[in-house]
């Protein structure tokens, strides 16, 4: 009998962490690809967000990163279209209020992948003494949406209430703007940074999963902390689980961690809780990825 297959997503570098940090963090498109040697150990996903020492949504530095991946393996590429605190994502307007430009945002889709991040939510965003507003009225979603659709790229629905599910994800699913398998991911205990979003407690996740849309599968950003607990409830409850220096600069308290260490934990605990790491081909297999048509960067199974 099958074990029962996990999908890992690795998310090797984010919009706000620094090197100064941990010097560890990928942040350069030669450093980037070589962490995405993670999916040797186990990811079938890379969650690919900023590709330099800045946010960026610039679709030739994103597909230069993407086809440098794809030179090494099949795993699936995820592109952003979230938001950033620094780089050409963000602007200042001339009340002196920040934003995260739309018109970059929209670029993410432009690089190849065959998955981008669509986040359906309006936040602010706090750091470093600034408020960056994180604008996502409906008709942008639905824009966004549309637009992945048409060029054959699945959402990853990122989701930081529960609000956020039942409001603008289900509406745009609904709709017809994903197939019959949208993904949802919960990104959990960025409350401190995010207004608006939630911190991580088995009860809000419990929560947030039952209130999923029909036929979703589900995976979980646990920030900090957070990650190991969140990815393991995630397993339990039927999901799947995302690690990477994105979401979690430590591998224990004082202990900074690597991609590699942090994807060769979780798909430790993924075998000793009885499952499987699911393989690129199975993860596009279970994400209904065959269906999705579009110019998508070309790749060899190995």
């Amino acid at each position: 009998m099958s074990k029962p297959k996990v999908i890992i997503t690795i998310a090797p570098t984010g919009g706000m962490a620094s090197k100064k940090q941990n010097p560890h963090l990928p942040t350069q498109p030669d450093e980037i690809a070589r962490d995405v040697d993670c999916w040797n150990a186990g990811a079938s996903v890379v969650a690919i967000r900023r590709p330099d020492d800045q946010a960026t949504r610039n679709a030739e530095i994103y597909r230069d990163i993407n086809s440098r991946i794809r030179a090494r393996s099949d795993i699936i590429i995820n592109n952003s279209t979230g938001g950033g605190v620094n780089g050409d994502v963000v602007h200042q307007l001339p009340n002196g209020e920040w934003e995260v430009k739309w018109s970059e945002r929209i670029k993410g889709i432009e690089a190849g992948a065959e998955m981008c991040t669509l986040d359906a939510t309006t936040v602010n965003l706090l750091f470093d003494g600034k408020e960056i507003m994180f604008n996502s009225p409906p008709s942008k979603n639905r824009e966004l949406a549309a637009a992945m659709q048409a060029r054959g790229v699945k959402p990853e629905w990122e989701v930081f209430s529960p609000t956020h599910i039942v409001q603008d994800v289900s509406t745009l699913i609904d709709a017809g703007l994903d197939n019959d398998v949208p993904f949802v991911n919960m990104v959990l205990n960025i409350h401190r940074g995010f207004q608006g979003s939630m911190p991580y407690s088995s009860k809000t996740f419990q929560f947030m999963v039952d209130l999923l849309p029909k036929k979703a599968i589900f995976g979980v950003s646990g920030i900090g902390p957070a990650q190991l607990p969140a990815s393991i409830q995630s397993i339990m409850l039927g999901g799947h689980a995302r690690t990477g220096l994105e979401d979690n600069l430590y591998y224990a308290q004082g202990e900074l961690a690597t991609n590699q260490r942090l994807t060769e934990r979780l798909v430790r605990i993924v075998r000793d809780m009885g499952y499987e790491p699911a393989t690129p081909a199975e993860a596009r297999d279970m994400l209904d990825l065959s269906r999705m048509t579009g110019p998508k960067l070309e790749f060899a199974i190995r």
